[in-house]
């Protein structure tokens, strides 16, 4: 089968490695090259790296819906366009190219968590299970027929890079799964429940400051999703302070640190100091900082950085 693969981050790379090992992979679409990092060196998309590697050629358009790049695709004569991640919307004109269609990989379970973000919003909601869908594409974002699904399922150590790097390789299976049984015509189409849907909307770090006055598992849950990026955040004093990981701490009277702890102390507060952690009041509970960073010091254990740092009992974790 011949395809033309779009795509363009990490998460892309196995569907694509997938699809090269096993069928004719045509022509590659990804997002143009970004600067990235202090220098602002012009970085390619991993998928570009990817496909220069096994020598497929490469088209990065600003903007895929204006100019000629239907005839570009169309002179391809793709069987089937798969779409993992590209980043940009796609005109009527293209999804009717190929003879098969467009199939889009989405990491959820459709028609939950359409957009941009599924695999943080899943976290954040405290979701148990995700997954992966294999859809045929329409005109809308995420709202075309499903075909096949894959579960898998979020522990409670399971931070937003974890699960993207399990629902990579799980997308990269359900594809090929996908692409055999359309070439055998025993696929069933299946519409979506748009009642039943929900939006995953893009990060940023806006959405990654910590609120002190949710549950300490709401806390928790938001630490774990935006874990590698945006990075769950507070400030200390005046200086940001990004929090990687956190234990959450049962109320109990027993231990002697709570007892002291009066009805009045706001959220945000930290409430105890031990060679581990700091510990920090929330709306029903307590939780424990175990890995952060200080302005633009090193990422380290809270138990590194209390042997350099002093802070006082009381002190209050800000937000807007």
């Amino acid at each position: 089968m011949k395809i033309l693969f779009m795509g363009t981050p990490d998460f892309a790379v196995k569907t694509l490695e997938a699809c090269i090992e096993t069928h004719e992979v045509v022509a590659v679409f990804t997002q143009p090259d970004k600067p990235k990092g202090r220098g602002n060196k012009l970085t390619s998309p991993p998928i570009k790296v990817i496909a220069e590697k096994h020598q497929i050629p490469v088209f990065q358009p600003d903007k895929i819906r204006k100019g000629d790049w239907p005839e570009t695709i169309r002179a391809y004569e793709p069987d089937v366009i798969v779409v993992v991640a590209y980043g940009q919307i796609l005109s009527q004109e293209i999804l009717d190219i190929p003879k098969y269609g467009c199939i889009n990989v989405h990491a959820s379970l459709l028609p939950k968590y359409r957009g941009a973000a599924p695999i943080n919003w899943a976290i954040a909601h405290g979701e148990t299970q995700t997954g992966v869908t294999t859809m045929m594409m329409d005109v809308g974002i995420d709202t075309g027929d499903m075909l096949l699904k894959s579960e898998v399922t979020i522990t409670n150590d399971m931070d937003a890079q974890m699960l993207h790097d399990v629902l990579a390789q799980e997308g990269a299976s359900l594809l090929i799964q996908t692409l055999e049984r359309l070439e055998m015509g025993t696929l069933r189409r299946e519409k979506q429940d748009d009642a039943s849907s929900s939006h995953a909307p893009m990060m940023n770090k806006e959405i990654s400051e910590i609120d002190w006055d949710m549950t300490s598992k709401e806390i928790r849950n938001r630490v774990r999703a935006f874990n590698p990026w945006p990075v769950a955040h507070t400030k200390l004093g005046d200086q940001p302070l990004k929090i990687f990981e956190m234990t959450v701490i049962e109320c109990d009277k027993s231990i002697e640190w709570q007892k002291h702890i009066g009805l009045n102390v706001p959220v945000g507060a930290v409430v105890h100091i031990d060679k581990i952690g700091l510990y920090v009041k929330t709306r029903d509970g307590y939780v424990r900082i175990d890995t952060l960073q200080l302005g633009s010091h090193k990422r380290m254990s809270t138990q590194a950085f209390l042997l350099g740092n002093d802070i006082e009992i009381g002190t209050v974790l800000t937000y807007n």
